[in-house]
């Protein structure tokens, strides 16, 4: 059917903006100095993303429990929470980066939010959308603004949230993808 066509695009996707972003943090590591890789060490693991804000299930067990509508829901405002932050994204790893024009990444973004929303609507189909957090205000935009363009912490600490977050992403479509198949074994 049309839906599952639309699925598995979004879930092929997504594994693949996470493959990039593994890339981008791994590029971004071998052009450090060693003393600039030492500094880094020292501030992970990772404190704080700004998706954290995302009400995300915690661990495997809520996100087996979790709604199909729920985890195409989280993935919709996760993938919607970089679309402004990738246009900096880009411009960290510019010159090893393999995805061609800086912009290339945040339309891959853009058309995976597009998927999800009509995958979303298909989910809905005809029920009232119920949900008011649709419309989540992005509180970061000023947050990148002011984020220094050479700071190393902040550059390495955004791959890092950009690579956890895709993870997650790819971790929700899946299992989504497998509840609209009524497989009741949907592991992780």
């Amino acid at each position: 059917s049309d839906n599952q066509r639309l699925f598995n695009n979004a879930v092929i996707r997504v594994q693949h903006l996470h493959q990039l972003a593994a890339k981008m943090i791994n590029d971004f590591e071998d052009s450090l100095l060693p003393e600039e890789r030492r500094q880094l060490s020292k501030i992970f693991p990772l404190s704080f993303c700004n998706s954290d804000y995302i009400e995300a299930p915690a661990g495997k067990d809520e996100t087996q429990k979790s709604s199909m509508l729920k985890l195409l829901r989280i993935s919709f405002h996760l993938i919607e929470s970089w679309e402004f932050p990738s246009q900096s994204l880009s411009g960290t790893v510019s010159n090893s980066l393999t995805v061609g024009n800086p912009n290339q990444l945040t339309e891959k973004l853009a058309d995976l939010k597009m998927g999800i929303s009509v995958l979303i609507q298909a989910c809905l189909d005809g029920q009232p959308n119920m949900d008011d957090n649709d419309s989540l205000p992005l509180p970061f935009e000023d947050f990148y603004l002011t984020m220094g363009e050479n700071n190393l912490r902040e550059s390495f600490r955004l791959l890092a949230c950009f690579k956890k977050d895709m993870h997650k992403v790819e971790t929700y479509l899946r299992v989504a993808n497998c509840r609209r198949s009524l497989d009741s074994n949907c592991t992780l």
